[in-house]
């Protein structure tokens, strides 16, 4: 017999958790990149964990509702062959496979969403440091009141990294650009043991060289009030350009 009640109980917890949301993954760099992507719950393995993107080329994927993960992008892969699933990249991999399963080595710009519930939460993040810039667009309209804002990295960092956190390649270019807490290890910067609060952790000159290139990105691991954006959940997708431009930026 058909299950009326069952019905309406499905329906208020879905509207309750939101109708989650869709990400299109966009590749504005001039090179190919192998995008990764990572859940943070287990809900849902967003493509497959990983996969290849050409210059100009997007990919979409549905996030189901209270889904949190993160995406980001690996540079400089090498593969075996065509139908080999491993892959060793200059920066962003993860453990050497194709379908990342752990984290990808830093540094690595990250994109950061949770979704469901009353909001969703997003943000770039450079704490891991950076490889290539990120952008990520809501599709609802964006509020006086900071939701459904811009939040991102567009500016090179790279370029303007310092020696000391310098990934380079093998013929001198840099790739990536550390944080302070990889290059260094020590509590200040990585926010750890007498300094592992917001009272004890603030900017240092390192973080703030990361939120001069890139406001609406977090330079650091307490750089919240600039740095988490929200949009109520359920009325937006959202789109992550990889490599953006500033007309990326000022674009709806």
């Amino acid at each position: 017999m058909f299950d009326r009640t069952w019905v309406l109980r499905w329906l208020k917890t879905t509207s309750a958790l939101g109708s989650g949301a869709t990400f299109t993954l966009k590749n504005n760099c001039h090179q190919t990149i192998w995008p990764a992507t990572l859940s943070g719950n287990g809900l849902a393995v967003l493509g497959g964990g990983g996969f290849e993107l050409a210059p100009n080329a997007s990919a979409s994927f549905w996030a189901p509702p209270s889904w949190s993960g993160r995406f980001w992008a690996r540079t400089r892969c090498l593969f075996g062959d065509s139908s080999s699933t491993s892959v060793s990249c200059a920066t962003g991999d993860c453990a050497g496979t194709l379908r990342c399963a752990v984290s990808g080595a830093a540094p690595a710009t990250l994109a950061e969403f949770t979704l469901g519930g009353k909001d969703d939460f997003y943000d770039v993040s450079l704490v891991d440091g950076f490889n290539v810039g990120i952008g990520v667009r809501p599709s609802a309209d964006p509020t006086a009141d900071r939701r459904c804002w811009y939040a991102g990295c567009v500016a090179d960092v790279k370029a303007r990294c310092p020696a000391e956190l310098r990934v380079a390649a093998p013929g001198g270019e840099t790739v990536a650009c550390r944080s302070a807490c990889e290059a260094f290890g020590a509590p200040e910067y990585c926010c750890s043991g007498a300094h592992a609060t917001p009272e004890t952790c603030g900017p240092t000159r390192y973080s703030q060289l990361f939120k001069a290139a890139c406001p609406a990105a977090y330079s650091y691991a307490y750089d919240d009030a600039t740095s988490t954006f929200t949009c109520p959940a359920g009325t937006s997708d959202y789109l992550i350009t990889f490599c953006p431009s500033q007309e990326d930026s000022r674009s709806r």
